[in-house]
């Protein structure tokens, strides 16, 4: 008798996921009149569930279909899902049942643990979801706030040098330029004069681009970066970038090869953001090829659905071991630990390729150069 009274307590416990949409109507039906059928010859716990409003249990239970029957009592717990589903409660049933007998216990007096009720337990997997993401949220604001940190610290320490050589050229040009002072020291010639202000220009622009640098990976640390894709001329824009920096690689002497060709297919793409991947990738390559090498910038159509744009130097090459780990955020290659810059270009390059679907990559050769290769999508019309 003991055992009659504990299994009416605590029932086989089911859980019947659904999807309400009206494409799955008939199933949802046919398995509901199926388990109503169950109940009127056996004393059973179903509660349905309507994944659209309770996804958060879907996820859970890590279902991949609908509808779907979860066992969670007795344990171990169960999940029948396919086209078959009636098929297979019918097979595990009699299973089901026997398990059931089986954990009340054979004497009666060892009664079953009472589970919680559905209400309860979906509040528990929320309020767990909710601090796994708070714990996340705010292990990645430490991150940032450390990487900022170091950033600010780097930026402090590096400014200096770049800052004193653009003051030491100033005041020369102006001691040149008071005749008081040309009294007491060497008339500046012409050609000095004109060293010294590209050498100030040299500098500025190394100060400008850590600045930028710093602006970028304050803006960026968080692996989500935000997009805003739409109608681009992919062509357009790398001959407006490759004209604004056209006097950095004439300044090297460097001779420069462009195949972009006029059929090249509208992309689908943040013009800001893509605007910042090309640039990034001109810049070491004008950086990195000595005077007088060439740079190659070239756009395909790879497929029906990419468009792949490629720029090559010739300059020293990245060895093998380093070619993936030069996307990694703050990796730097032993040769550029002297050189300014903080080693975040390439990954902010990659962040944004991936926004976009799109991979990006390196082919290199010791020696011979390097070609960085990225993909973006075709604009579907």
């Amino acid at each position: 008798m003991s055992t009659q009274t504990n299994c009416s307590k605590v029932p086989l416990q089911l859980l019947l996921f659904i999807d309400k949409r009206p494409s799955s109507g008939d199933k949802n039906r046919q398995i509901q009149e199926h388990l109503e059928q169950l109940r009127q010859i056996h004393d059973f716990d179903l509660q349905v569930i309507d994944v659209g409003e309770q996804p958060h249990l879907a996820e859970h239970f890590k279902l991949v279909a609908t509808p779907t029957l979860v066992k969670i009592y007795p344990e171990p717990r169960q999940t029948l899902a396919g086209s078959n589903l009636i098929a297979q409660v019918e097979t595990w049933w009699p299973r089901w049942q026997q398990s059931l007998e089986d954990s009340v216990g054979l004497d009666g007096d060892q009664p079953a643990p009472p589970l919680q009720s559905l209400n309860q337990y979906s509040e528990i997997l929320k309020l767990t979801d909710e601090i796994f993401r708070l714990r996340q949220e705010m292990e990645e604001l430490q991150a940032q706030l450390q990487f900022k940190e170091r950033l600010i610290a780097m930026l402090a320490h590096d400014l200096r040098n770049p800052l004193t050589a653009v003051s030491i050229a100033l005041e020369t040009l102006e001691m040149g330029l008071d005749p008081q002072q040309q009294e007491r020291y060497v008339r500046m010639t012409p050609e000095m004069m004109s060293q010294l202000l590209r050498h100030a220009r040299t500098q500025s622009k190394a100060i400008d681009r850590m600045i930028t640098d710093i602006l970028q990976a304050a803006r960026t640390t968080s692996s989500q970066l935000q997009i805003q894709p739409q109608k681009l001329n992919l062509g357009e824009l790398c001959l407006e970038i490759l004209d604004r920096l056209s006097n950095q690689s004439e300044s090297k002497m460097q001779h420069l090869k462009v195949d972009i060709p006029s059929d090249l297919p509208l992309v689908f793409a943040d013009p800001d953001r893509v605007r910042q991947v090309i640039i990034n990738l001109l810049d070491n390559a004008i950086k990195y090829t000595p005077t007088g090498g060439t740079i190659e910038v070239s756009a395909l159509h790879r497929t029906t659905q990419k468009v792949q744009v490629s720029v090559c130097d010739t300059g020293p090459g990245i060895p093998a071991e380093n070619r993936e780990r030069i996307f990694e955020d703050r990796f730097r290659l032993e040769r550029d630990e002297a050189t300014e810059g903080y080693g975040i270009g390439l990954a902010l390059c990659q962040r944004i390729v991936k926004a976009h679907y799109g991979q990006i990559w390196v082919d290199s050769e010791l020696g011979r150069g390097s070609c960085f290769h990225f993909t973006l999508p075709v604009f579907r019309i």
